[in-house]
């Protein structure tokens, strides 16, 4: 079967099982059904429609600055507090590697530093945590989830974005930032009307600034789905571990034993307290070697 084709597949299965929870769930899992839906939308359109967008053959391993997009899954507010934990893990990894990391929205970062998309891209997927939240009165375990997405920053020359694609909002920021902020309508809101990809960037407090990184963050999206069509083109079958769709899950953090497992791989590391606390690079490196050969 065709690589789109099968993922398509899979998604499906994965919005009938999330429709089967929204008795049980209510809102959280209609939101995982909407989530599914709009991945499922832009795989389709990528299989109709023939590539019209500008890309580089350039190794994926020469990017050396990636966008890195967490949101809450599954679990309401401790789906976001766990989005939250994976965001502090990789910007303390980061540290540790000497790279830059700089907050390009809520639940968006960019991280800057030599290779940092051929260490990083493994980790896109769904990773589940497993957990007594403190709100937990009966010390019951819940499963929560969070979606990781790193896609490298593009250069203009490499993706071509035209400009009556595009149709821009500004509005008024809020929270941090200032005086500024909360009067001036910097916060830059972008769509992508051939695709329908809506990226927002209001961590700046200039407008200019904000509609810089909106256009990254859009162009880093367009060069995944170019992505995603070339290796239909060159592949038939998935790699084991290997370009991972944002749906999948990939990995699950047990803390009552302390265990993170790597799905992928079949690999566990019993030093949950200091992977969180950044010490990943045994996962980074078991994944890129495995991921590099398959």
């Amino acid at each position: 079967m065709d690589y789109l084709e099968s993922e398509i597949s899979r998604i499906e299965q994965e919005i009938e099982r999330a429709k089967a929870l929204v008795s049980e769930l209510g809102e959280e899992a209609e939101q995982e059904i909407k989530r599914l839906e709009e991945q499922r939308a832009v795989l389709v359109k990528a299989m109709e429609e023939p590539s019209s967008l500008e890309s580089s053959d350039e190794p994926m391993e020469d990017f050396n600055s990636v966008i890195v997009e967490i949101r809450g899954g599954v679990g309401g507010d401790e789906g976001k507090i766990w989005g939250e934990d994976l965001g502090r893990m990789y910007a303390r990894y980061a540290t540790i590697m000497g790279w830059k990391v700089v907050d390009l929205d809520e639940g968006v970062m960019g991280i800057k530093g030599k290779n940092v998309f051929s260490q990083l891209k493994y980790e896109t997927g769904v990773h589940r945590v497993q957990r007594v939240p403190e709100t937990e009165a009966q010390g019951r375990i819940h499963t929560s989830t969070a979606s990781v997405v790193v896609l490298p920053e593009v250069p203009e020359k490499l993706i071509e974005i035209k400009d009556d694609d595009l149709h821009w909002e500004f509005v008024r920021g809020g929270g941090h930032g200032g005086q500024n902020v909360n009067k001036v309508a910097t916060t830059a809101r972008l769509t992508h009307l051939p695709t329908g990809i809506v990226v927002k960037a209001s961590q700046e407090r200039f407008q200019e600034q904000n509609r810089k990184i909106a256009l990254s963050m859009l162009r880093a999206q367009l060069w995944e789905i170019e992505q995603e069509k070339k290796m239909a083109t060159l592949a038939g079958q998935r790699l084991a571990i290997g370009k991972n769709m944002r749906s999948e899950k990939i990995r699950t953090y047990n803390y009552p034993q302390n265990r993170v497992t790597d799905h992928r791989i079949g690999k566990s590391w019993h030093k949950l307290d200091k992977i969180l606390e950044g010490d990943i690079s045994d996962i980074i490196e078991t994944c890129s070697s495995i991921g590099s050969t398959g």
